[in-house]
């Protein structure tokens, strides 16, 4: 990759430079920064050897990733949206090579096998991203450049029938450089119908039309599948039947199929000042079932697992222009930017299987029938900026700002749609301001104060108007949520034992006004109360992070992520909780016992959380590292009254490099990792909202959980050349 020259030596030169950006994260310097910023580096992703993004983001304190199975995966800061657990956005932007990713299920899928680089913002970061940048964002650089250059061919193999296999060819020449890389990953998974499957088609080609500016194309093709999540009901089968061959998602059979192609241009026009264009699409296609079937035409209860009634059909389009202009001077840095984007979002669901929706014989649907049948248009229209001054010597000012336009509309194509056509505007401002103060070369104080911001849905806020026959009212007066953060830290490096980096922050992030339903998040409504979305929710996140790291060369090396975390409802007046069976509608099947959430703990936001990585490097070419990721209760509700308890896992990782052949000319990389060596039982999430055996009462038994797989490992082999 061409490095820049020109803007790279700006803070060499003494210079106030901007490294801000959304396009491409070629500026690494983390000096004059006023928030929490975390890097983790393509090759400690790679001697990781991790099979999913999660077991990489427990490094960094304060990321509260939600793992289900597999890669499938939701990304969480500072607990903010811990408590939903279903499609919802999840509070983060997640940028890879520029490009705004969210899936229709709300979490990622992500190609471990090409990142370059993963950088962290923490804290409202709707200042740079825009919508749902609620608690920072997640940005992915993947591989490029002349270091691509030659052949890799790798392949791994592990538990319950992991394999992974991989074949690279790349080329560098004095103007051009470019790579091919094909990958799969499959399993039968540990969990009952849990199959997965991902293969991936991805390649760079850049050009280099300049010394100071180059063109780059990527794309990425990817194939998936996966079918169970593995989710069981109540802790007595989680006992005895962990692996969920009982056990019925809500949501299984997923077919996707992802696009990502991008182009950025980047020039350094002088030493003082960059241009970035980038132009992109990402695609989304899923298919997949929902909704298990529980009574049949004739009014009989359902066991079959494979038993479901909606086929959903969900296609997504992302496109977006973005473009940055930077300059630099001895007491100013700026950035001036544009982000267009036109999103498209289609939605049908069609009947699998001719069922009753309750034991009512008034309740039958029919095969074949279409419920569904919508598209949806988000245009975004966003103009962006940065400057940052310096103050004194030591001391730098940074003001950040953004102004988003967003127009949302609606079109439903069933026959007897109640509203064919819906719209809605939105205007909204988001901005950061922050100093950082330098001590010393190796020590720095930093604050700021910034903004996030999640506008409504179209579900949200017309709900009642597109079905008319639904228990949910319109709300066409929502207003976009708005986070406020605020985070005092301090950065530096000891030169000791080969040099020690650390990062202490202590943040609080306030919600004042989050949409949340009148019934309560997942609730039903009382009888004769009508339902709606309301900007009625309130919370508050506030903790301390740390992190420190020791220079990898070493003979021992370490690294710690710590973070305590206090996530507390500060507005919740009403949570109905619904006992007996949702399904049927007769007198006496069912009732409601409310409770006022205010005050209580935002479910699954552990209070205590560390990560330790203690390494050994013995002799040359070998590393072993041991892993300890613990982390203390939380509660499946948000009733708070099912408490998880705490634990401590251990994972364990070897590397051995070597070089064989003329010149040594190949590189031999053998790896070995085993994940929870003591094969502790412990449960990847759990979730509980109602009483779902229908037995009139609330407990344990009738949480959602996925068991964690126990003791597994992985083991492989690559050779670069």
């Amino acid at each position: 990759m061409l490095m820049m020259p020109h803007m790279a030596g700006a803070e060499d030169m003494g210079l106030m430079r901007v490294d801000s950006t959304t396009i491409d994260d070629r500026f690494e310097s983390k000096r004059g920064e006023p928030s929490n910023i975390s890097v983790i580096s393509g090759n400690k992703v790679e001697e990781a050897h991790a099979e999913n993004i999660k077991q990489i983001l427990d490094a960094i304190p304060g990321v509260t990733a939600e793992l289900q199975s597999q890669d499938s995966l939701k990304i969480h800061i500072r607990g903010v949206e811990n408590q939903r657990f279903m499609g919802e956005k999840p509070g983060v932007a997640v940028v890879i090579d520029g490009v705004p990713v969210f899936e229709r299920t709300g979490r990622v899928n992500i190609n471990m096998d090409d990142i370059e680089s993963i950088k962290v913002i923490k804290g409202g970061a709707s200042y740079l991203f825009g919508d749902d940048a609620l608690a920072g964002a997640v940005i992915i650089t993947t591989k490029r450049g002349a270091k691509m250059a030659g052949g890799q061919l790798s392949g791994e193999a592990g538990s319950f029938g992991y394999k992974r296999g991989l074949a690279r060819a790349g080329f560098a020449a004095d103007k051009v450089s470019g790579h091919v890389q094909v990958s799969r990953r499959d399993a039968k998974g540990y969990y009952y119908q849990g199959d997965y499957k991902a293969d991936y088609l991805n390649g760079k080609l850049q050009g280099y039309l300049s010394d100071s500016s180059d063109l780059t194309f990527g794309w990425e093709v990817a194939k998936r599948f996966k079918d169970s999540h593995g989710t069981v009901t109540g802790i007595s089968q989680a006992a005895l039947d962990p692996t969920s061959v009982n056990g019925r998602d809500f949501a299984r059979h997923y077919n996707v199929d992802l696009g990502k192609f991008y182009l950025t241009y980047a020039n350094d026009i002088s030493e003082t000042s960059n241009l970035m264009l980038n132009i992109y699409q990402f695609g989304d296609h899923t298919k997949y079932w929902s909704s298990p079937i529980r009574y049949s035409t004739t009014g009989a209860a359902v066991t079959d697992v494979n038993a479901y009634a909606n086929g959903n059909d969900y296609k997504q389009v992302q496109r977006g222009i973005k473009g940055e202009w930077r300059g630099s001077s001895e007491t100013l840095g700026w950035l001036g930017a544009v982000d267009l984007r036109d999103n498209s979002y289609k939605n049908k669901v069609t009947i699998l299987q001719s069922h009753r929706a309750s034991p009512s014989p008034f309740s039958g649907v029919t095969a074949g029938t279409v419920t569904a049948d919508d598209k949806t248009k988000e245009r975004m229209y966003a103009t962006y900026g940065e400057l940052k001054f310096a103050v004194t010597d030591a001391l730098s000012a940074t003001v950040n700002g953004r102004y988003d336009h967003m127009k949302l509309s609606y079109d439903d194509y069933l026959p007897a749609a109640a509203a064919a056509s819906l719209s809605k505007n939105f205007n909204v401002g988001s901005w950061r301001a922050g100093l950082n103060y330098d001590f010393s070369d190796s020590a720095s104080l930093y604050t700021n104060v910034s903004t996030g911001f999640r506008a409504p849905t179209i579900q949200q806020l017309f709900a009642g108007t597109i079905n008319l026959t639904g228990g949910v009212a319109a709300n066409p007066n929502l207003k976009p949520e708005q986070a406020y953060n605020f985070e005092v830290g301090m950065r530096g490096k000891l030169d000791l034992i080969g040099g020690i980096e650390w990062d202490i922050a202590a943040f609080q992030i306030d919600r004042k006004d989050f949409i949340l339903n009148v019934a309560g998040q997942y609730a039903n409504p009382a009888t004769g109360v009508t339902d709606q979305y309301q900007n009625i929710g309130g919370m508050r996140n506030r903790g301390v992070e740390l992190a420190v790291k020791t220079d990898q060369q070493q003979l021992f090396s370490m690294d710690l992520a710590y973070t305590l975390l206090d996530a507390k409802f500060t507005r919740y007046d009403n949570y109905n909780l619904l006992l007996g069976n949702r399904f049927s509608p007769a007198p006496g099947a069912s009732r409601i016992v409310t409770y006022n959430n205010s005050g209580k703990t935002v479910p699954r936001t552990p209070k205590h959380k560390i990560f330790l990585a203690a390494r050994i490097n013995p002799f040359a070419g070998f590393t072993l590292t041991g892993e300890m990721n613990a982390q203390s209760s939380y509660f499946a509700d948000e009733i708070n009254q099912e408490k998880i308890g705490g634990h401590t896992l251990f994972d364990l990782v070897a590397n051995y490099d070597f070089t064989t052949g003329a010149n040594n000319g190949v590189k031999w990389s053998l790896f070995g990792r085993m994940d929870n060596v003591l094969d502790r039982t412990v449960y990847n999430t759990a979730r509980g909202y109602y009483d779902s055996n229908g037995d009139f009462s609330y407990n344990a038994e009738d949480l959602s959980i996925v068991v964690n797989p126990g003791r597994r490992w992985t083991a492989g082999v690559t050779a670069t050349f």
